[in-house]
């Protein structure tokens, strides 16, 4: 499981006698607090924690109270060292800074306090980070919890994973679909939008950015252009503003807009956006079928599949560092493009039988050296896909 990986990632890089400040970032109800209490629960080392939520986000002398807190337990105490960890760190006003001069501090005295910072606010943490703790932090991020992650857990099989999603915490209501929809739109969505985007960022359109994401979602797998979006939507607004609001969204673990591969950046960044969840969570709660009746209509289980897949790979660049898009030149379409160190793979999915894929055979033509395949009935079975490495496929 993912968990676990980070787990043993995260127990290695604490165990180096180099330090650095560990960041653990990744969206809401992933289990990033519930890894670090496993930590704890090992005791392999002295671990204490401590969450920002409640605190007054004005009062930084509680992170400094606290890490005095844990120089003095580290003393008192004899350790070697002391590791201590801060949640939520990002609903600190200046958090970067405070955090920045007590470190520099215990470097200067050999204190070897060790620090790890979780946050769910993916914007707000790397804006602190780049601005006053460079060459001080390591970055770990957690995404949405894949098929193979919930499957290992819970015993679900891919078509309840392209249904129902990788939220670990939805899974006991799975038997009841309408508790199970209004579970991840209360709590996980409507937190992660009203907690870490409204609360974190100045939005001047909060109608807008929820507008996008509830169009974004319902879209979720075709291209809208810019213009087109703006016509759907009740609010007025820009596409600077739109494409403002789909980065925040993106960051947030909640929805992203996929560019239209190009060899020139430039294009690729005036491109029209692909809209994509990611959670396939995020879109079934927004169609009127349920589970049962969406396995028996091919046309709409075909865009469930299409939205897995994508959803899969999102996260998966997330923390493989390979980037994800689309490509379209007129009539020809391919679903997503694979880049990473200069190699590109060209993925078409296709849950039933097709003869022709005019599109893969024009991106080939384009681009002679890429890899191409069929996700689908005709090529590697969707099931199967999303056990594997994307990686391997380059």
């Amino acid at each position: 499981m993912f968990e676990r990986s980070v787990l043993q990632l995260l127990r290695g890089r604490i165990l180096e006698p180099r330090r650095y400040i560990q960041v653990l970032m990744g969206p809401r109800q992933v289990g990033k607090t519930t890894l670090i209490t496993q930590m704890m629960q090992k005791k392999e080392f002295p671990m204490v924690y401590h969450a920002a939520d409640g605190v007054p986000a004005g009062n930084t002398q509680w992170l400094e109270q606290i890490w005095e807190a844990g120089r003095l337990e580290l003393k008192t105490q004899n350790l070697p060292s002391l590791v201590l960890v801060v949640d939520e760190i990002q609903k600190l006003h200046q958090w970067s800074e405070t955090v920045k001069r007590l470190w520099d501090e215990d470097s200067r005295e050999g204190r070897n306090l060790k620090v790890i910072l979780l946050g769910s606010s993916q914007i707000l943490v790397q804006k602190g980070l780049s601005e006053s703790l460079g060459g001080r932090f390591e970055v770990i991020r957690m995404g949405h919890w894949s098929y193979q992650e919930m499957r290992d857990a819970f015993g679900i099989d891919p078509r309840q994973y392209a249904w129902f999603g990788g939220y670990p915490g939805s899974i006991p209501l799975m038997e009841d679909e309408s508790r199970w929809r209004n579970y991840i739109r209360d709590s996980l969505v409507e937190t992660a939008i009203s907690r870490d985007i409204f609360q974190m960022t100045r939005i001047d359109k909060p109608v807008l950015l929820r507008n996008l994401f509830e169009l974004g979602c319902s879209y979720s797998g075709q291209v809208l252009s810019y213009t087109k979006i703006l016509g759907q939507l009740k609010e007025a607004g820009n596409s600077t503003t739109l494409a403002h609001y789909l980065r925040l969204l993106d960051t947030a673990g909640l929805l992203g807009g996929l560019e239209k591969y190009s060899d020139k950046t430039v294009r690729q960044r005036s491109s029209s956006p692909k809209f994509q969840v990611h959670n396939p969570a995020l879109r079934t709660i927004r169609t009127p079928q349920k589970f049962q009746d969406s396995l028996a209509d091919p046309q709409e289980w075909g865009r469930i599949v299409e939205g897995v897949v994508g959803a899969g790979l999102l996260n998966e660049a997330l923390t493989r560092d390979f980037r994800i898009y689309y490509w379209r030149e007129g009539d020809h379409e391919v679903d997503f493009v694979i880049e990473y160190q200069e190699k590109i793979a060209a993925l078409e999915v296709k849950s039933s039988h097709v003869r022709k894929l005019p599109g893969l055979k024009k991106f080939r033509d384009r681009y002679p050296s890429c890899k191409s395949y069929i996700i689908g009935r005709d090529g590697i079975p969707w099931e199967e896909f999303l056990l594997l490495n994307p990686l391997d496929l380059l």
